[in-house]
């Protein structure tokens, strides 16, 4: 597998660094998860579970050894500064200054390892105003504007459905650790990465932008291309009180589709791109869409070559042919389901093992070794 024989010291919790280093877990990498003594990773204890694991710790963990260390006891200290010897990367998800605090900062282990490459991700940054606060996915996603262009029918902002800026670090600083990694075999070094949720997130807003460099303002959500102003991009109420989307606006669809249902006069509303003046071709495809049911539909877009998909629970998702033809549903010997890994190599696949670590279990063999030598 791509990275067997990378060890990996990951003292993250919930999100972001668990998933990152779970990827690496499911490439052959070597993770040690490092937990507070008490109630260890916060996720051990989320929502619901199966087999003695909570699906928000075993989507995030799996494949990995836990060892327990009170940081701010010195011979915990040290062991961990032990192990960050022959460690290859070292994850923490700590508010900005905590590790420095606890003595296990980038300069306190480059000291015993420069080849360390080191990753820190939280919410703001190591610099800045704002990196002291305290902040998860919501407040993150707050800060970088885009709760104020997840709307409801009513205008008013929504809870956002996926923890975006959580997602957005974790892949970001997992691009970043890769990056070092392979400069390392050049240079012999290893590296800081600076990981921020904030600047993670923004980055993903690209496509979005142009009315806040172009003209210096916030964008109308209801618009905009990508959220609801075109008729050819956004959902649509069917007979059964169901959902389908309309996913592609190129012309040749919006022709395809109106030429179908007789309509053409109203191309030339999609021709002149987003925006209000789409509202009247909204209307007329939100009437056609109320005439049959979602799987009426789904039958009748078959084999047409236009943009459409039905909109899926997230059961029925994981139950979609292409889903697990695909294997983002894995289930093992004892029934349990879990996602699978989207990094997909033709050569050295990914192995993920299920197994997940009771806090501690890997103390004796990881940690008492070091103390008796």
């Amino acid at each position: 597998m791509k990275l067997e024989g990378v060890r990996v010291l990951d003292l993250s919790q919930f999100l972001p660094g668990p998933l990152m280093t779970m990827i690496m877990a499911d490439h052959g990498a070597e993770v040690i998860k490092v937990e507070a003594p008490g109630e260890g990773d916060p996720g051990r204890h989320i929502g619901l579970g199966q087999g003695g694991h909570t699906t928000f710790f075993r989507n995030m963990n799996r494949g990995k050894k836990s060892v327990v260390l009170n940081l701010k006891d010195p011979a915990d200290r040290e062991a961990l500064l032990t192990l960050a010897e022959a460690a290859d990367v070292f994850v923490e998800a700590f508010r900005p200054g905590v590790v420095k605090r606890l003595g296990v900062d980038y300069d306190a282990v480059a000291a015993r390892n420069p080849r360390i490459v080191y990753a820190s991700i939280c919410a703001f940054g190591q610099t800045g105003p704002r990196r002291d606060l305290p902040a998860h996915d919501l407040a993150v996603e707050a800060y970088a504007g885009t709760v104020s262009v997840n709307l409801g029918n009513d205008g008013e902002p929504v809870m956002p459905f996926i923890p975006a800026a959580d997602i957005a670090a974790s892949l970001m600083a997992l691009g970043g650790i890769t990056m070092a990694l392979y400069r390392r075999e050049k240079t012999g070094r290893g590296d800081y990465l600076d990981v921020a949720m904030l600047d993670s997130l923004l980055a993903c807003l690209p496509n979005v932008l142009g009315p806040v460099f172009v003209e210096k303002r916030a964008p109308v959500p209801k618009h905009e291309r990508s959220w609801g102003g075109s008729a050819f991009y956004r959902p649509y109420r069917t007979r059964d009180g169901r959902h389908v989307v309309l996913g592609a606006q190129e012309i040749k669809f919006v022709k395809n589709l109106l030429g179908e249902w007789g309509r053409p006069d109203l191309v030339e509303l999609a021709e002149r791109g987003p925006g209000p003046h789409q509202q009247p071709l909204m209307e007329f495809l939100q009437g056609q869409f109320e005439t049959r049911t979602q799987a009426e539909w789904e039958a009748w877009f078959a084999g047409r070559d236009i943009g459409f998909a039905p909109v899926r629970n997230l059961r029925e998702a994981f139950d979609e042919a292409q889903v697990r033809e695909r294997g983002m549903l894995l289930v093992d010997e004892a029934g349990i389901e879990h996602v699978g890994v989207p990094i997909r190599f033709a050569c050295e696949p990914a192995q993920p093992r299920f197994g997940l670590p009771e806090a501690g279990q890997d103390n004796e063999a990881l940690i008492t070794s070091l103390r008796r030598s």
